[in-house]
């Protein structure tokens, strides 16, 4: 993606940073917390990266798991970035039996969501990386009724699962 492109993309979203309009205070504190967070962490400069691209989804997989502490973590790829987040977590390399904690996919792997949806529960985590590539079935994966809460970062797009809640699909600048 060229640097003209990525400027764009932030200038169409720039209504949308920094939690602006969301009136949930739990959506809203993980926005500025987790999402929108500019401070360094102690692992970003241990950990390197082939491109901005990688740096910067890398740094938001690593504040995710820190916030989140799952007890499981399906991913191929950001293994380095999710371990800091998170050392105590085991690392799976495919689904087993055990309830799924956080995952990260393709969006071309988007069949493999309903095989997902039966490991998860209330406090699932999925990262669907690339949603921009293929926005119906990024679509398709915001109106489904086993998900809840859903944010659209443009790169990619974080599922949550409890569905006690109000569902809500947001779109952030990131």
């Amino acid at each position: 993606m060229t640097a003209f492109k990525r400027w764009l993309v932030w200038l169409s979203r720039i209504h949308k940073c920094q939690g602006f309009g969301i009136q949930s205070p739990t959506d809203f504190d993980f926005v500025r917390t987790v999402v929108n967070e500019h401070s360094p962490y102690y692992a970003y400069d241990h950990i390197k990266a082939s491109c901005w691209h990688q740096r910067h989804l890398g740094q938001l997989y690593l504040r995710i798991a820190n916030w989140r502490q799952p007890s499981t973590i399906l991913t191929d790829d950001y293994l380095l970035w999710f371990q800091a987040g998170c050392r105590s977590a085991r690392i799976l390399s495919n689904l087993g039996n055990e309830p799924l904690q956080l995952a990260r996919i393709e969006i071309e792997q988007h069949a493999q969501l309903e095989q997902f949806y039966t490991h998860c529960n209330q406090q699932s985590v999925i990262i669907v990386e690339g949603i921009f590539r293929d926005w119906e079935a990024w679509h398709a994966i915001e109106h489904d009724e086993r998900t809840g809460t859903t944010f659209d970062l443009y790169y990619c797009g974080i599922v949550f699962f409890d569905t006690q809640r109000f569902k809500h699909n947001y779109r952030i600048n990131f």
